[in-house]
């Protein structure tokens, strides 16, 4: 288990945890043998466990790591310790496309195409390398604090592919291309469809296709067609609109082919926006995209559903056919064939004669080049192989046409089989029970049956949420396939579902709540992102439940206010979400220093912004910002002489007995050390002291020299002298600078 502050790899020492997703948690690290910082992908328990899964996981991470690219997440190593995997990457401060995109709701068609061109590039030179990327989601795309686009996930989506990874491991199937949902091959391509899905949510703040299970979204991408962009937002250049089109063609042959193709086309829709310049593929042409009635949707469906089945019963039926036409072919066959082994017999008989006579006449005359006996003979033999060669050709020929299959040898007519398929065409199913079962469960089984299922959500106290309470159809009602079936499906006592209505016209979000039995208020408001006429907000939110008749109230854009940005206010702040706000506003982030501050409490947040809050300034500003130190720390000085020690601190001292002399900071700092024995010590200009109060400390030793005395008897006695260390502290009071 990683723990902040632990060493991996003998270099990389774990800070913080910075992020985590469906596969692995990322920490910042530090990187202490080239003195960076990187990011530290490991991976999750489940998957480090599985021995199959960590051997391509590191052969894609370490082929990953091979790329070098301004718009690529870089990966520095790939490694393993303890049961713990990881990878070394780039570190990138910045916020994910999929956070971007929900801050602002859509992004400027500007801002999208230069994105999507910055995302191209990255993809690009990882095509170039032979690397596909199979996972492209703004969830996989990071907007750097200095607004460069980086695609980080780079050979990992392969490897989790490799190995049936569940599809909420691996990331929405929003994103996904109709041959990866399908299960089949895919390339660069998929790659490019993937892009396009990303472009569209970028300029209309949601994705193309929705539904309540992956399958169902799954389907979609297979069978729907792509919606246009701008139903959703009218003001999309055609150019843009047709560029998303040709990413997310059905069929690959039909997208763009590179990525060099696809960023030629967005550059190109930078200069002429209105221009219809895209060259779509001709949809006549073999293995096109072609569009399809709903009758015909449903006819693919059932194909799908019943493919096997059905393979497996026209297989039996024509070898049963062609085993049956076969016998009584062998007896027609057979007596021709003794019939023809007969003739053969015979003119063997005249053919061996002939040559003997032949030969006879060579001998006699060796000149004649011409034998009319010779030319009857290779005449016959080549009708017979003729004949031969024909009936097996027409065998052939009415095999493949079904020809065999006739009246003749018992079988039907090409006619009565049309009838046949007409019939099966037209088919009828019956109707089963759904009241009362699971709404998951009964699509299934509709589906199963050829019928299509199609939702509606009412509020309920007796049926639990989720459970049929009635259907369009009753059961035992024979339908035609490919009937719709209305499902009236419970929400539950809680309320029904509100359906989010954000970034649609007032027209549109009141019919759909209407529908879902709201009543809709409104109220306006300007909004520099919002088209006017839109949806900014909504109260209440999407995806809560509310009573049939509640009033949903709606905030409609008046678009905005003035041209120019208003200044947010970054105050008291974190870095990273100060610069989250800087781009949410269309501005930039730019210095970011550090400086001291008198207000504890803005301790590790923005002090100071280079522009004041509320004024305007143009989109793209760069915004200078202050991180707070804390407040700052007092400094004192000293600037005194040194007098030597007086006769209140010590008596017996001296004149010219050497001292050591030490000014210390009661916080520990020496200030000053010397030795003299000559006071007063010359004034000292000592500063940046932190402490406002120390000491000066004597050091040093008295001394007494031996003396004489005479007793009362006369006699004289010596003293000796005499030593003593001595040491003297006299407190002292710095001055504030």
């Amino acid at each position: 288990m990683v723990k902040i502050g632990m060493i991996i790899g003998d270099r990389y020492e774990v800070q913080e945890k910075i992020g985590t997703g469906g596969m692995s948690d990322v920490y910042k690290a530090k990187d202490h043998k080239l003195n960076r910082f990187v990011a530290v992908k490991v991976l999750k328990q489940e998957f480090s466990e599985n021995a199959n899964f960590v051997s391509k996981f590191r052969v894609e991470a370490q082929a990953a790591a091979g790329l070098a690219h301004p718009n690529i997440v870089n990966v520095y190593d790939v490694g393993e310790e303890n049961g713990i995997y990881y990878i070394v990457m780039e570190l990138v401060e910045g916020i994910t496309l999929k956070k971007y995109i929900e801050k602002k709701a859509r992004l400027s068609v500007k801002e999208a195409v230069s994105i999507a061109i910055q995302v191209s590039m990255g993809i690009e030179a990882a095509h170039n390398n032979h690397i596909i990327h199979r996972d492209i989601k703004p969830q996989n795309i990071i907007i750097s604090k200095e607004g460069k686009v980086k695609v980080t996930d780079f050979g990992i989506a392969k490897a989790a592919t490799s190995n049936t990874i569940t599809s909420n491991v691996m990331g929405s199937v929003h994103y996904t291309s109709p041959e990866q949902a399908r299960g089949g091959y895919s390339d660069e391509k998929s790659d490019i469809y993937s892009l396009g899905v990303t472009m569209f949510e970028m300029l209309t703040g949601r994705v193309p296709f929705n539904g309540e299970t992956t399958v169902a979204i799954a389907i979609k991408h297979i069978q729907e067609e792509m919606p246009s962009p701008r139903e959703y937002v009218s003001e999309i250049p055609v150019s843009v609109e047709q560029i998303v089109f040709k990413c997310c063609q059905k069929s690959p042959d039909r997208r763009y082919q590179s990525m060099g193709e696809l960023i030629a086309d967005l550059k190109r829709s930078l200069m002429t926006p209105d221009e219809d310049f895209v060259k779509m593929v001709d949809p006549n042409e073999e293995g096109s995209t072609k569009m399809m009635g709903s009758s015909e949707r449903e006819q693919i469906k059932r194909q799908a559903r019943n493919r096997d089945s059905m393979e497996e019963a026209m297989h039996l039926r024509k070898e049963a056919d062609m085993k049956r036409n076969a016998r009584k072919k062998r007896e027609v066959v057979y007596e021709y064939e003794e019939e023809e082994e007969d003739d053969e017999e015979e003119e063997d008989e005249i053919d061996e004669r002939e040559y003997e006579y032949e030969d006879e006449e060579e001998e006699d005359d060796e000149d004649e080049d011409y034998d009319p006996k010779m030319e009857r003979i290779t005449t016959v033999l080549a009708v017979i192989a003729a004949v031969l060669i024909g009936c097996i050709v027409l065998f052939l020929v009415g095999k493949a046409l079904g020809l065999f299959d006739g009246t003749l040898f018992g079988g039907e007519t090409q006619q009565e089989q049309q009838q046949d398929e007409e019939e099966e065409e037209k088919k009828q199913v019956e109707m089963i029970e759904v009241e009362g079962k699971d709404v998951d469960e009964v699509k299934v089984a509709l589906l199963n049956l050829g019928l299509t299922p199609e939702i509606e959500y009412e509020e309920s106290v007796e049926f639990a949420q989720g459970i049929v309470m009635k259907s369009s159809v009753s059961k035992g009602t024979m339908v035609d396939e490919g009937s719709n079936v209305v499902l009236t499906v419970s929400a539950g006592s809680e309320g029904i579902k509100v359906e989010d209505t954000v970034g649609m016209s007032e027209a549109e979000a009141t019919a759909t709540l209407g529908k879902s039995g709201f009543v809709v208020n409104k109220t306006e408001s300007h909004d520099p992102y919002i088209k006017a006429g839109n949806v900014i907000t909504q109260s209440p939110a999407a995806g809560s439940k509310a009573p049939k008749g509640t009033t949903v109230t709606l905030t409609i854009s008046l678009g905005p206010e003035v041209t120019k940005v208003p200044m947010p206010d970054l105050m008291a702040k974190g870095e990273e979400e100060a610069m989250a706000i800087l781009i949410e506003s269309g501005l930039q982030l730019g210095t970011v220093g550090e400086v001291n501050n008198e207000d504890p409490a803005l301790t590790g947040l923005v002090c100071y912004q280079s522009y004041s809050v509320g004024t305007y300034v143009d989109p793209g500003t760069v915004v200078d910002i202050n991180i707070s130190l804390g407040p700052a720390q007092a400094t004192y000085r000293f600037m005194e002489a040194i007098a030597g020690p007086t006769p209140e601190e010590d008596p017996a001292y001296r004149s010219g007995t050497m001292v050591t002399v030490t000014l210390m900071a009661d916080d520990g700092t020496q200030l000053l050390s010397t030795q003299t024995a000559s006071f007063p010590i010359q004034q000292q200009n000592i500063t940046g002291i932190k402490s406002p109060t120390g000491y000066i400390l004597f050091q040093y030793v008295n001394q007494t020299e031996a003396t004489s005395i005479t007793n009362e008897d006369g006699s004289v006695s010596t003293i000796e002298g005499t030593s003593e260390n001595k040491e003297i502290r006299r407190p002292i009071q710095f001055m504030e600078e």
